[in-house]
């Protein structure tokens, strides 16, 4: 298997880095070379943060970092996030996004105006899989689960057994979370 490159992106808050974690988990439980870098932004004021997860079977992998053109799959949290991190993704790429909305600084001060028809420039792009994961989260039982509903949709989308994901899942995510992670998982899979 040629190298793997996977972008996550979201909002300080929202997850990404459990989410990066449950990756980076899953690759070197299968024996991969794996390597996982986080790039926080403003992340505790919710500001953008980014999280690249690079994996392979057959040739080591040196650095973490995925620069514009490369990734396999950007995985969104968030709208304006998944379009401002469009540039990265390869021809022939992948983008999951989470269809919600999270007003940046500039559009809470009134500085500047959240953008327009977002999905529509994105899928002109790039093959794009949209969802509300936010409400398949409440459904869960918990809106931080948005992560973990994302990841259940990435994993369909994967050659990867779903009983490998199962098994990550339950090692990754503390055990008071884990039954609304698990419901988060199984609902974006089967979505």
């Amino acid at each position: 298997m040629a190298t793997k490159n996977i972008m996550i992106v979201g909002v300080g808050g929202q997850g990404t880095l459990l989410a990066s974690r449950i990756l980076g988990n899953l690759c070197t439980s299968l024996g991969y070379d794996v390597k996982v870098s986080e790039v926080h932004g403003m992340s505790q004021r919710g500001g953008s943060v980014v999280t690249y997860v690079k994996y392979s079977g057959e040739e080591k992998v040196y650095s973490p970092i995925i620069d514009k053109g490369e990734a396999d799959i950007v995985l969104a949290f968030e709208l304006l996030e998944a379009y401002r991190a469009l540039p990265y993704v390869k021809k022939g790429g992948k983008m999951i996004v989470n269809t919600q909305k999270i007003d940046p600084m500039p559009v809470i001060t009134g500085a500047c105006q959240y953008p327009s028809d977002i999905e529509e420039k994105i899928s002109s792009c790039v093959d794009l899989t949209s969802i509300d994961a936010l409400s398949l989260a409440k459904k869960a039982g918990n809106i931080k689960a948005v992560n973990v509903v994302l990841i259940g949709i990435m994993a369909k989308n994967t050659d990867i057994p779903y009983d490998k994901w199962i098994e990550t899942i339950k090692t990754t995510v503390p055990e008071k979370f884990l039954d609304v992670n698990l419901e988060a998982f199984n609902l974006g899979y089967n979505a």
